[in-house]
């Protein structure tokens, strides 16, 4: 059988695919491919409706109730890039950013950066080069994505969020004329700091071992013997809330106003995804776990 597939921005037809009840959508995108070459499978979003939601690629014609005359809408998402190469390249440059403050202050402060960096601005770069060390690797070797690419728009987006704050924070932080804070308050922040990378790294591990290699599976994440993992027993998204402690820690470890600007906008952001996960896993499994919050156990 024949189905046509138009353009969802204008309803103009691209062409006609011969295809059975049991294709997938996501060999249809092939075919889409096929008619447009420069709608490659991963800028393609297929619909029933110009406006409409975004087809699974695990759904069938048959399963869609499309038939032999049936039509697909087809959106163009634009230039894409993957996953992977956002993520090295938002976490790579607030690494590289930050240590220019550090190891060459005069080009930053002039001439009265004389005085030797505090502990706290030592402990300080350490903390912040061992997170973004610790998301490049976790990049590279633990997440595995539902999807392969994003909008290419995202590259900028992302890296001038990254990479602007770690020069805000960095300015202050390692400026010459910081002033620290008691031993008590900078290794409270430092024991948090540590503590929460721990518990953050250890929530990935638990959902990466979730989902096998090159599937889209889903699951219900519980606690395993780990005890930094039994944050999932209050909220869905506890990868989050340990990277929220982590920059409240470090804003304490340093009480620095800046740290604590971008704990706060980091949080933010955070909770939209969070609420929004939070939503999609109640939707999906009616068996979730009624008392888990979002983000902040008991709160949010």
């Amino acid at each position: 059988m024949e189905v046509e597939i138009l353009d969802a921005k204008n309803s103009k037809p691209l062409g006609k695919c011969r295809v059975q009840g049991d294709t997938s959508i996501k060999s249809l995108k092939v075919e889409v491919q096929n008619l447009k070459k420069s709608l490659t499978v991963h800028r393609q979003s297929l619909r029933l409706e110009p406006r409409g939601k975004t087809l699974k690629d695990s759904d069938t014609l048959q399963s869609l109730s499309i038939g032999a005359g049936g039509k697909i809408y087809v959106k163009d998402l634009g230039p894409q890039i993957s996953w992977t190469g956002v993520f090295l390249a938002e976490y790579a440059g607030p690494i590289f950013v930050y240590l220019i403050f550090y190891y060459r202050p005069t080009l930053i402060y002039g001439n009265i950066a004389g005085n030797p960096m505090t502990l706290t601005a030592k402990i300080a770069a350490i903390c912040w080069v061992g997170h973004y060390a610790k998301r490049l690797l976790e990049t590279i070797f633990v997440h595995r994505f539902s999807h392969a690419t994003m909008p290419l728009r995202n590259l900028f987006k992302n890296c001038s969020y990254y990479w602007a704050f770690a020069g805000y924070v960095a300015y202050h932080v390692n400026h010459p004329l910081f002033t620290e804070p008691s031993t008590a308050v900078l290794y409270a922040g430092l024991g948090g700091f540590l503590v929460s990378e721990l518990g953050n790294f250890s929530v990935h591990i638990l959902l990466r071992n979730l989902r096998p290699a090159g599937s889209t599976v889903r699951k219900i994440p519980f606690p395993d013997a780990n005890p930094l993992t039994q944050l999932f027993n209050f909220v869905s998204c506890p990868n989050y809330t340990y990277e929220f402690f982590s920059w409240l820690s470090f804003s304490l470890m340093t009480t620095c106003v800046p740290a604590l600007l971008f704990a706060a906008a980091g949080m933010y952001q955070m909770t939209m995804w969070a609420i929004g996960k939070h939503r999609n896993y109640k939707k999906e499994f009616k068996d979730y776990p009624k008392s888990r919050k979002a983000i902040l156990p008991f709160v949010l």
